[in-house]
């Protein structure tokens, strides 16, 4: 009788952890148009949380690029704008719109970059050849021209706006 209820016991138990087949969706009708849509409300959306935070930030003179790029220089510097192919040494720190600190250069430390060639940013690529040695420049960068979807997987989260304090100390 125990070894028969041991058993049953065991029978229900496998039962009700099985799980069930669930049925996959049939295809999703997704269109180009849809993605289109959905773009356009992400960038929306993002432009939206640039324009409340600018409000809080009113005596940054921003210029806007096409892209979506904002920056301005608050410091300026006399040295040349950067070019394509050479090498700058730049000091920055990378924030996001609620102030959290993602990335930074070390005291008294840069990096260096190769001008439309490294893995850096899209719009932190733009604002460099824009700016001049010696700048000192706020950027904010849409996700569209930073991490975009899927952010950096580390400490920048997906479709992440960038606020970018740039410093722009030389050309190598």
């Amino acid at each position: 009788m125990l070894k028969t209820l041991f058993v049953l016991s065991l029978l229900i138990l496998f039962a009700s952890c099985s799980e069930e087949v669930q049925e996959r969706p049939k295809d999703v009708n997704w269109t180009k148009a849809d993605s289109y849509t959905l773009g356009k409300n992400i960038a929306v959306n993002e432009d939206l949380k640039i324009r409340l935070f600018l409000e809080m930030h009113k005596d940054w003179e921003l210029t806007k690029t096409g892209t979506g790029l904002r920056y301005y220089a608050y410091e300026k510097g006399d040295g040349p704008s950067p070019k394509r192919n050479q090498t700058v040494q730049i000091e920055y720190v990378v924030s996001l719109l609620d102030g959290t600190e993602c990335y930074r250069t070390e005291e008294d430390e840069y990096e260096e970059l190769l001008v439309d060639r490294s893995d850096v940013e899209t719009g932190v690529q733009e604002a460099i050849k824009l700016l001049k040695v010696g700048d000192r420049a706020k950027l904010i960068i849409p996700s569209h021209i930073g991490h975009g979807l899927l952010g950096d997987q580390n400490k920048i989260p997906p479709l992440t706006t960038l606020v970018v304090d740039l410093y722009i100390m030389g050309i190598k």
